[in-house]
């Protein structure tokens, strides 16, 4: 598992985007790969899984 804060997240569109805490490589997260309900700010828990344009988040809950 990663650790990362939720940089932007956008509930009506269902996606945002996770900076890694380790490497500042951000993270495209859609609804679906959402286990808690996230903010822009929280400190999330995620691991990374291949998407049609790179890495993505999933399996993301709060920290």
């Amino acid at each position: 598992m990663k650790n990362g804060t939720v940089k932007f997240f956008n509930e009506i569109k269902g996606f945002g985007f996770i900076k890694d805490d380790e490497s500042d490589n951000e993270y495209f997260v859609h609804a679906t790969g959402l286990i808690d309900q996230v903010r822009e700010g929280d400190e999330v828990t995620f691991e990374l899984q291949e998407g049609r344009r790179g890495l993505n988040a999933a399996n993301v809950k709060l920290a």
